[in-house]
């Protein structure tokens, strides 16, 4: 579909006549992060589902690797996707990067949001601490471990762990299937716990993003340096839409004061902890629990 001048691939399941519910992948994730069934389970529930590619991944428009765009055209293109699907307003499902996106869209177009579920994401820091001559990272991403994190900083009362380039992003030959199939595998597993799906499976999906990717090398860098711009931490208690946060147990890369913080900050906000789960796409053995908070939250 054509979304703010470029185009964005997307899928939708269940009945247009169902509320919509909008899933908002993490940081260089295409829409194949979130499982099929998963996506079927929700439209089961009652929501007209839609799942998208980020610019620069899957099969939307893809930029050479260099700053191209920022985390406002990130938001503002979750927004279109609605626009061009004719929807005024949807349920917010946004995991890692795809929350803070999320979180932002509840602050600034709050009319647009029905509820958030917030997963394996963060508040960021304080605006106060921001720098005021480019982009923020949140380090927020799906498929990312930690190995990549810099040494966290202290912004106000939480630790925020910022992405950079790493030597396996620079080494790995994110052009060669076999290559970048392997580092995604590793990836999943290092961010994950004990629930995280097994090797046929990882293999599966990985193979699927690789072969549904123009240019993942460049997926990568254009959204570390997109980051989420200007953080909205500092505006979250004006959110009304009804929210829960759902966090793993073992989410190394966002520790327990994140989530914390985070339902803290938004008015009536659920904390629901995710036993053995790690800074991942919820794994199927948590489904029921994940869907059930999601299909609820809805007052």
């Amino acid at each position: 579909m054509p979304v703010n001048g470029i185009e964005l691939c997307t899928e939708t399941f269940g009945e247009a006549t169902d509320p919509a519910l909008l899933l908002l992948a993490g940081e260089a994730s295409s829409m194949d992060w979130w499982d099929d069934e998963f996506c079927r389970r929700l439209a089961a529930g009652g929501r007209f589902v839609i799942r998208y590619d980020h610019r620069d991944t899957g099969r939307s428009t893809s930029f050479p690797a260099g700053p191209a765009y920022s985390g406002i055209d990130l938001m503002n293109d979750a927004l279109g996707v609605l626009d061009a699907l004719h929807i005024r307003a949807a349920h917010l499902v946004g995991l890692s990067l795809g929350g803070a996106l999320a979180q932002r869209m509840a602050v600034e177009h709050p009319t647009r949001v029905l509820t958030l579920s917030l997963i394996a994401t963060t508040a960021g820091p304080a605006a106060a601490a921001a720098p005021d001559d480019g982009p923020v990272s949140d380090g927020a991403v799906s498929s990312d471990g930690d190995a990549d994190l810099a040494p966290p900083v202290r912004t106000g009362t939480i630790r925020v762990a910022t992405r950079t380039a790493t030597a396996t992003d620079l080494e790995v030959d994110w052009s060669d299937r076999r290559s970048a199939v392997t580092q995604l595998i590793a990836e999943i597993r290092a961010g994950g716990g004990p629930f995280t799906p097994d090797e046929p499976y990882l293999r599966r999906l990985a193979e699927r993003v690789f072969d549904r990717s123009t240019d993942l090398s460049a997926a990568r860098t254009n959204h570390r340096l997109a980051g989420h711009c200007l953080p909205v931490r500092d505006r979250l208690g004006t959110i009304t839409a009804p929210t829960v946060v759902l966090h793993g147990t073992l989410d190394r890369r966002f520790p327990a004061q994140h989530p914390e913080e985070l339902a803290r900050a938004i008015p009536g906000a659920r904390l629901v902890w995710l036993d053995g789960v790690g800074h991942e796409v919820p794994p199927q053995a948590l489904w029921n629990t994940v869907l059930t908070e999601i299909l609820g939250t809805a007052p």
